[in-house]
């Protein structure tokens, strides 16, 4: 899967990151690089269902989708 970031120099010298098709998914870091490796955290921890969205029945399996 390919997201499109928004990077940019935040008000307090470090940079902010944020990802317009997910909202509310926001990181930051010192570095712009530190922003990307912060905003993929938060894209995953963004992504990532809720244990109670996991509760199967027996007929149900749960399997993962790489895109």
């Amino acid at each position: 899967m390919n997201l499109k970031i928004i990077i940019e120099p935040g008000e307090d010298g470090y940079f902010v990151a944020h990802c317009p098709r997910l909202k509310g998914c926001w990181s930051q870091g010192q570095t712009k690089q530190e922003a990307l490796d912060n905003m993929r955290e938060a894209v995953e921890l963004y992504l990532e269902p809720e244990p109670t969205e996991l509760f199967i029945h027996s007929s149900q399996e749960v399997v993962e989708l790489a895109i």
